[in-house]
């Protein structure tokens, strides 16, 4: 039976509420600081822990709850007779219930004007250590570190007499000790990332020590292969619009695979600007069909001409609503997951006939700001960090070298397909026109082998490259490369340049009378 809580919180989102209603129980509320103060001008009756232990709060706050009395009546074992006769000959209560959340360290460092004095002083001792010893002893004690289990531990008590079940009290335990974990590797990341003057703004980008926060979303039935096992982890800092934010509305579970795709896919669509309906289809990780419309039924047309057999069975992702005309093309197809910020309730129908069909709802997030904030890459024994690809080439950033000038429509392609080449994993040839894409070559270890590559496949797929533009994601290093999507057609090409041969491919641009642009910037994707 809970008789005594103890209420210390920096968070104070419903914290009046939930106190009342202990209150209102019989249960005594011990408190402390601000928290004491706000309770007290609610009218309820707190009796602040510096009366309680004798010992009175010192040190700016420092010490207040560090006290036998607090921590005696926290960790004794209530089914231990020599602790019971402990708490008994020191005159200790038991303290049943524990209500913290910590300083706020995460939002001050955020602050631009942080300093290291403001970053320490918000590391939290007491609060972390009452957390620690109540979950250790959960099964005496029921810890509450998050405002939004309030609601949960109240209906449990209201309907159990005052109890808390195990199973509720040990599940908070746990994310108690996630709590804890998560905070010291904050501070950990911090510190770690400041230099000698330890000045805030300017620590390093990377600390020495990185420790990193995700949580368990769900377990996968296998990895790539069958022979694999694998899970879906979420992280602590997810970026608005990122693909660990669908609401999943129907379909089979995700598989590791549908997962990996689907982030290609949403990432591909949504650097698009929504003025515009953009649809992206993905397999293997790669874009085999891009194409921006006036709707999401003429931009998933135009995608799946790019190559109608690589879209068989492949991701579908769409950066507006998807409607019934969009939903009604889509369905004839083999599709394994269709992506979209919104559904409208015919597209929603349509996709209920093929209950196998995953179908994710994901809000874009802000135009060009929705991106992790670091990319990693597991290798034997380390794990590269990166920040993210988020460079985008705009009509103000390429350098127009050839002596031929684009036309407004070229100018129009050539930035389409160097936004999708960005997305095509190395060596990325993309061929494009008409606000699409009509050629991906991906992957190649030769430029030249992924610029044959997707000049093929626009062939099998029936779609002519004449006056199409090229872009490649990284510069050519020879003039082969040029050469082969010319000869395809390709009447302007754009490309990062930086290569020792850069004169030698743009005369052989000029040679062949087509335009060349160079951008500056590399989009290598491994």
């Amino acid at each position: 039976m809970i008789k005594q809580a103890l209420l210390s919180v920096s968070d104070k989102t419903g914290i009046v509420d939930f106190a009342r209603a202990l209150s209102d129980m019989g249960i005594q509320l011990l408190s402390t600081g601000g928290t004491a103060k706000l309770l007290t001008e609610h009218g309820l009756p707190v009796v602040e822990v510096g009366n309680y232990t004798g010992f009175p709060e010192m040190l700016d706050g420092r010490v207040k709850t560090l006290h036998p009395k607090v921590h005696g009546g926290i960790l004794a074992r209530r089914d231990f007779p020599e602790h019971m006769a402990a708490l008994e000959q020191h005159q200790i209560p038991t303290i049943d219930m524990v209500v913290v959340n910590l300083y706020p360290f995460q939002a001050t460092i955020a602050k631009d004007d942080c300093t290291l004095e403001d970053a320490i002083e918000n590391i939290d001792i007491g609060g972390p250590t009452m957390l620690r010893s109540s979950a250790k002893n959960h099964k005496d004690v029921v810890v509450v570190c998050d405002p939004l289990d309030y609601g949960l531990v109240l209906d449990e008590m209201r309907a159990q007499q005052g109890k808390v079940s195990s199973h509720t009290k040990f599940t908070l335990a746990k994310k108690v000790f996630s709590h804890t974990a998560h905070y010291d590797s904050a501070i950990t990341n911090y510190l770690t990332s400041l230099g000698e003057d330890n000045a805030h703004k300017t620590r390093n980008e990377y600390p020495q020590n990185l420790n990193l926060h995700f949580e368990k979303i769900q377990e996968m039935r296998y990895g790539e292969n069958p022979h694999q096992s694998a899970a879906f982890y979420r992280d602590s800092h997810v970026a608005e619009g990122a693909l660990s934010n669908y609401v999943q509305l129907q379909g089979k579970e995700l598989s590791y695979n549908n997962i990996a795709d689907a982030d290609a896919a949403w990432e591909c669509v949504k650097s698009f600007d929504p003025v515009n309906a953009t649809c992206v289809i993905v397999k293997h990780a790669n874009p085999c069909g891009v194409a921006v419309a006036e709707s999401a039924l003429a931009a998933y047309s135009k995608a799946w001409k790019t190559d109608p057999t690589s879209a068989f069975g492949g991701i579908i992702a769409f950066n507006c609503e998807l409607d019934g005309a969009a939903a009604e093309m889509a369905a004839k197809q083999f599709v394994e997951v269709i992506i979209a910020p919104s559904f409208t309730a015919e597209a929603r129908a349509i996709f209920g006939a093929k209950q196998n069909v995953r179908v994710l709802q994901i809000s874009l997030g802000k135009f060009g700001l929705a991106v992790n904030r670091r990319d990693y890459k597991r290798v034997g024994g380390g794990l590269l960090v990166q920040s993210p690809d988020a460079r985008n080439v705009g009509i103000d950033d390429f350098n127009i070298v050839s002596k031929r000038q684009p036309t407004p429509t070229e100018i129009n392609d050539m930035l389409f397909a160097w936004r999708v080449a960005k997305y095509v994993k190395s060596n990325a040839i993309v061929f494009c026109g008409n606000g699409m894409t009509l050629g991906v070559g991906a992957g190649q270890m030769s430029r030249v082998d992924s610029a044959r590559i997707a000049s093929i496949k626009a062939k099998n797929a029936g779609l002519t490259l004449v006056g199409s533009a090229v872009a490649s994601d990284a510069f050519f290093p020879f003039r082969d490369g040029l050469d082969v999507v010319v000869e395809a057609g390709a009447t302007c090409v754009m490309q990062p340049g930086g290569s020792m041969r850069d004169q030698e491919v743009i005369d052989a641009a000029d040679a062949h009378g087509v335009v060349m642009m160079l951008t500056g910037v590399r989009h290598f994707r491994h």
